[in-house]
C-alpha cells in the first residue's frame, strides 16, 4: 500500500458496526467491508471531480474492475470504525484506490481498487483527463 499521508487526494469516513453488517457470531462479514470501502471511495470520487448528481446526468462513471482485499482482524458488533482511502495511481485509462480500514490504532482490512471511466449505457470506456496537481480532473 501507498503511504496515504503523501497522497493529494484523501477521505476519510467513519462507521458504527450495526447487526446488518455481521453474521450471527457478531463479526463483520466481508460484504460489508466492501460497503464501506463504497461510501469512502464514492466521497473520494467527488473529491477528483466525479459529482454523484453529474453522473447520473451524463452517463459517465467511475467503475470498479477490480477489488484486492487483505482481512486482517475481524470487526465486531457496535465497533466504530475509520475507513481512509486515496488516489494511488492515475494512468490513462484505469485509476487505482486504496484503502484502510482502523479500529482505533488497530489496521483491520487493506483493499486496493481499480477504476475505468465508463460511458453509459454503451458500457464504452473512455481516456481519463491528465491530473491535475492542484485539483480535480
Amino acid at each position: 500500500m501507498t503511504s496515504h499521508q503523501e497522497q493529494r487526494f484523501l477521505c476519510e469516513t467513519e462507521e458504527e458496526i450495526m447487526f446488518y453488517d455481521t453474521d450471527c457470531g457478531g463479526v463483520v462479514h466481508n460484504l460489508a467491508y466492501l460497503r464501506m470501502v463504497e461510501k469512502c471511495r464514492t466521497r473520494l470520487a467527488a473529491s477528483l471531480g466525479f459529482e454523484l448528481r453529474e453522473m447520473g446526468e451524463t452517463g459517465l462513471f467511475p467503475v470498479v474492475v477490480r477489488t484486492e482485499a487483505d482481512y486482517r482482524k475481524p470487526a465486531r458488533l457496535a465497533d466504530v470504525l475509520v475507513v481512509r482511502g486515496w488516489l494511488a495511481e492515475w494512468g490513462k485509462a484505469r485509476f487505482w484506490c486504496e484503502f484502510e480500514v482502523y479500529r482505533g490504532e488497530e489496521l483491520l482490512l487493506t483493499a486496493r481498487q481499480a477504476l475505468a471511466l465508463v460511458q453509459m449505457p454503451e458500457g464504452k470506456v473512455q481516456r481519463l483527463k491528465p491530473l491535475e496537481n492542484e485539483g480535480p480532473v
